[in-house]
């Protein structure tokens, strides 16, 4: 019997088993229906889900609804807009809902999402993006079945990110790494809510920040109303950073609006409290520290948060000769005073006002004080402001624990008053800012995580009425030295706008070496790489003009002397309008720009040498090796105009030569060769017998270059050497392959002892006609290892070809003559015939057979003629 009823129960265990395995499989397609059917019949907008599962063993004995990215994205006006993003979401229900029949709702127990968004916003028109129910929806919801209900216990939210934006009043506030839950009965009408949260929370009203990452942390009790939607705080305790408050009072949602009566204030008086106020990265643990005086915070909101209106609010910030001194550290920071309201008394947001009325301290002898006034805060703020005393930057880190990699020197004073309202900034009505007094900074010395160091031995700022002059400025960073004047035309616009900083500067330097201001990253993570320089770029909110003299500037092997001119800096490029330096004996001039708005950084230069070394700057300098390699091995000076364009590095600011495009324009002065330096000048001479290299002349040569992809490309230009004409042409690449084309116009002369011997034979007239041979030489391989081709032989062919040409039409004439002679010589005494004289001149052929015949007798040896006498 026992064993029957245990294999009943097994059965029963297994198709339990077995169908919690199953419902899966069974309800998803239904709960994914009711959903969608739930989500569509509510809302005008676009929705989506990738997925949606049921697990009845995730929450046993309860089931489990998890929708995957769920995302509403918003329709017209707001289209195109995310409104709601979450990761994911699980729904906790009990097994039995998932019986019900289609048309009846299924409850929900408990709700909780992690990685979303909800982007809250309202246009200028006061319209929300949140209000996407439809419009009919609420008309038939009395009338209709929910296909969800809610009878939620707990909900939890986990790292959620919260925005809002108002594009009338343009404040804009973002509550990030949100973790959120709470526990209560939301299917009664009255409950306590327990709650806790966590968040990270930023605040700017137009294009000031006034919240940076301020950590919140609220645990509370809520009384809830769900009839009457009003929240009551009941046991709370809240920290803004490390700042306790405590809460008391209400808020009500109506149809107007939302409705405040909250008043807040810090549990003790402690000067602690203020302390607690600063951002914990920037802080440290309150424990042991010594405090004296106090520090309080108290105020209230009361009233109506509408389209049109603010809760009237005061907020008070005091503090009465308080002081702290932290445990290990040796200053104390004293006398404090802080007297602080933020107020408005209307209910309109424009009337709200700050007032710093008092903020002072004091670390050993030195003195602080600062008081501000602002008002008319939305519409256009107006500033009153005094700062004046003395700071130790040293003691800083003395008296409070700010988490510097390298300690801080130097002595800060300030005896400065403003006055100005935004407007003026924005429109640079310079004339309506107020500015008075001077700050100053000295001794100042800083390091930074890569060791490099900054070193201000003086530097001194006069505010004036509408700009701020900076009368001095020097410094020291590795091995430069800077002195810097001028004046900042836009420097309030800069400071709380975000406009760009507009200036004219004078700088002069005795020297100035560029890697001083590069910038590194750190290494990588896997440290495989190290540390390598990142990507330089000008800042986009520079639009200055800085004239520049040094004696000295060092840039990667190169060392230029007397630099000057004039660098115009706006929208991330750099003009440069005159700028001259002595360098290579010469000097060079340059006119440009670089710009590194891009991806990519790219230049444009006019680059004109003077009297520069031939050898000293195409060795030296990178780019000119790769345009004329050839230059390097010649001794003497050069005059040219360069133009070039293309990329630059974006870590080493140096031309990408594979980019390179221009053209030069180039005098060759008082120039020799030196063929010992050259593979290339000692092939040439090995394979060109009739050319010294060491004696060419190269003097007043003018070349004209192009290059473009990576090849150079030399127009055809003449060289004279002794009374050879040259003319070379051709290309070759930034690889150093080449492609050149030598001709030569050469007299027969320096041909050889062949061409001589042949020469010899020749009177003086009869070598005078021979006419010069052209000779070409093809110059392929590379600059190291090149590969030479002439046609001397065709040259000496064609000059024996000549002087055959000539010795037999010498001897033609010569022969035509003899045998004149001959017939002349043989006349007999009184013989009156005359030399018959052809009718008709002698053909070639005729003259040829003669002249042989003539010569035959003249240079061979004469026979005894043949004894015809017969022997009988």
């Amino acid at each position: 019997m026992v064993k029957k009823i245990l294999k009943i129960v097994g059965i029963v265990l297994l198709l339990l088993v077995a169908t919690l395995f199953a419902a899966p499989f069974l309800f998803k397609d239904q709960i994914k229906a009711k959903i969608t059917d739930a989500i569509n019949a509510k809302v005008d907008a676009t929705v989506s889900f990738a997925d949606a599962d049921l697990s009845l063993f995730k929450n046993f004995p309860n089931a489990n609804v998890t929708l995957e990215k769920l995302v509403i994205i918003n329709k017209a006006p707001f289209a195109g807009d995310t409104l709601v993003s979450l990761g994911e979401v699980n729904l906790k229900m009990s097994i039995k809902e998932l019986f019900k029949d289609k048309k009846e709702p299924i409850a929900i127990d408990g709700v909780t999402s992690k990685d979303g968004l909800i982007n809250i916003i309202f246009n200028k028109d006061g319209v929300g993006n949140f209000d996407i129910a439809l419009k009919d929806a609420k008309k038939e919801e009395a009338s209709t079945s929910n296909p969800l209900a809610l009878k939620i216990q707990e909900y939890k939210i986990e790292n959620f990110q919260f925005r809002y934006f108002d594009e009338s009043s343009k404040i804009k506030m973002v509550i990030d790494s949100l973790n959120h839950e709470g526990t209560g009965d939301f299917a009664a009408e009255k409950l306590d809510l327990t709650t806790k949260t966590t968040a990270k929370v930023s605040l700017n009203l137009d294009k000031v920040n006034y919240m940076n990452q301020v950590a919140l942390t609220l645990d509370a009790v809520l009384g809830i109303d769900l009839k009457n939607s009003k929240y009551s705080f009941k046991e709370n305790k809240a920290l803004i950073n490390q700042l306790p408050l405590e809460f008391d009072g209400f808020i009500q949602i109506a149809d107007s609006g939302q409705e405040y009566d909250l008043k807040f204030k810090t549990p003790t008086s402690s000067f602690k409290n203020f302390l607690g106020i600063i951002p914990a990265a920037y802080a440290a643990s309150l424990d042991n520290v010594q405090t004296t005086g106090d520090f309080t915070i108290v105020g209230f909101a009361k009233g109506l948060y509408s389209e049109s209106s603010v809760p009237k609010f005061n907020i008070a910030i005091a503090s009465n000769n308080a002081s702290f001194k932290y445990p290990n550290l040796p200053k104390t920071v004293e006398k404090i005073v802080i007297d602080t309201k933020i107020i408005n008394e209307t209910g309109i947001l424009n009337d709200t006002y700050v007032n710093l009325d008092k903020l002072s301290f004091q670390i050993d002898q030195d003195v602080f004080n600062a008081k501000a006034n602002i008002k008319n805060i939305t519409q256009n703020a107006i500033v009153d402001a005094a700062l004046k005393g003395t700071i130790n930057l040293a003691n800083l880190s003395k008296a409070y624990p700010i988490k510097l990699d390298k300690p801080l020197s130097g002595i800060l004073k300030a005896d400065v008053t403003t006055k100005f309202d935004m407007q003026s900034v924005e429109k640079s009505e310079y004339e309506k800012i107020n500015n008075a007094g001077t700050m100053s900074l000295s001794g100042f010395k800083y390091a930074d995580e890569n060791g490099k160091t900054m070193n201000i031995s003086t530097a001194v700022v006069q505010f004036n009425p509408s700009q701020v002059n900076l009368k001095q400025l020097n410094a020291t960073t590795g091995r430069s030295d800077i002195s810097v004047s001028g004046i900042l035309e836009n420097f309030y616009g800069f400071i709380f706008r975000n406009q760009e900083l507009k200036g004219n500067f004078f700088m002069s330097s005795n020297q100035l070496a560029v890697d001083d201001f590069m910038t590194t990253e750190e290494p990588a993570k896997d440290n495989t790489a190290g540390k390598k320089a990142e990507a330089m770029k000008i800042p986009a909110f520079l639009n200055c003009t800085l004239s520049a003299k040094a004696n000295t500037v060092l840039y990667d092997n190169l060392q230029l002397k007397n630099v000057a001119g004039k660098l115009i800096v706006r929208d991330q490029k750099v003009t440069l309008e005159n700028v001259k330096t002595s360098i290579f004996g010469g000097s060079i001039g340059v006119n440009g720009a670089v710009s590194t708005k891009g991806k990519v950084p790219v230049f444009n230069m006019d680059l004109k040498l003077n009297q520069v070394d031939i050898a000293q700057s195409f060795t030296q300098l990178e780019m000119l090796k790769k345009i004329a390699p050839i230059a390097g091995i010649i001794n003497g000076r050069l005059n040219s105009n360069i133009k070039l364009n293309g990329n630059l590095d974006a870590t080493e600011f140096t031309p990408d030569l594979k980019t390179l495009t221009g053209d030069l324009l180039g005098q060759l002065l008082s120039t020799t060769v030196n063929e010992k330096n050259s593979t290339l000048l000692k092939a040439i001479g090995s394979n060109i017998k009739f050319i010294d290299v060491n004696k060419i002349n190269l003097n007043d040569i003018k070349a004209a270059i192009t290059f473009k992809d990576g090849k150079v490309n030399i127009k055809p230009f003449d060289i004279k050497y002794k009374d050879i004409k040259a003319t070379i042409g051709g290309t070759h690449g930034f690889d150093q392959s080449m492609s050149y084309n030598l001709k030569f116009d050469v007299p027969a002369k320096y041909l050889g002892n062949e061409a001589n011997a042949l020469l010899a034979k020749l009177t003086p007239a009869e070598a005078a006609k021979i006419e010069n041979l052209p000779i070409n030489a093809i110059l392929g391989g590379n600059f190291t290892n090149p590969r030479i081709t002439t046609d001397i032989k065709t040259a000496l062919t064609q000059l024996t070809n000549q002087l055959v040409k000539q010795q037999k039409d010498r001897l033609v004439k010569k022969g035509t003559s003899a045998i004149t002679d001959y017939i002349n010589k043989n006349k007999k005494p009184g013989d009156t015939t005359k030399t018959a004289v052809p009718t008709k001149p002698a053909t070639k052929e005729e003259v040829k057979a003669k002249a042989a015949d003539l010569l035959n007798g003249l240079f061979k040896k004469k026979k005894k003629p043949a004894d015809t006498t017969k022997v009988n």
